[in-house]
């Protein structure tokens, strides 16, 4: 009998986040994404959620709608400036720019687009106001030990340097 995703339970997924109206791929992990079921929440509660009783080789789609995760677009938040104005190193698509106000609070903009004039930047959660699907595939579920338990994922080995003795330089 397989193992069923609960609670203490390690497993192993990838996933891909797609927009809900257009079908577009807007995130993929490639690599598998291990944890702890039940101590460490590495996506969306409702994600989670939907992934208990779920086993190897099982695929599921969870409808998400991101103005619950991330709020309402906000407007006053996409910046338009003249690309004259705009420092030589953060005129490029996807170029993220923390910017920080009188009081020492940080926001991150992403240039979202430029051409010849200008170039705009928008402080908005990039999934921000859309309603997206996570398509997610089951690889792996199995007993997690009391070490991947206290750590909420799997325990990896640091490089075997070979007995080599490390020195300050």
């Amino acid at each position: 009998m397989n193992s069923v995703i609960q609670d203490n339970k390690f497993v192993e997924l990838t996933y891909r986040v797609l927009d809900q109206k257009t079908g577009d791929v807007l995130t993929t992990v490639d690599f598998p994404l291990g944890y702890v079921h039940g101590t460490n929440t590495v996506l969306d509660a409702r994600v989670m959620a939907e992934l208990e009783g779920k086993q190897a080789g099982e695929t599921l789609s969870v409808p998400i709608d991101c103005t619950d995760l991330y709020g309402s677009r906000d407007e006053s938040l996409v910046v338009t400036d003249l690309i004259e104005n705009v420092p030589e190193e953060y005129r490029e698509l996807g170029t993220r720019i923390v910017m920080e106000n009188a009081k020492g609070e940080t926001k991150s903009f992403l240039v979202t687009r430029m051409d010849d004039k200008t170039l705009t930047i928008d402080g908005n959660h990039p999934l921000c106001g859309r309603q997206v699907v996570f398509e997610l595939e089951v690889l792996k579920v199995r007993d997690a030990t009391e070490e991947e338990i206290l750590a909420g994922g799997k325990l990896e080995q640091g490089p075997n340097l070979g007995g080599a003795e490390t020195r300050p330089i």
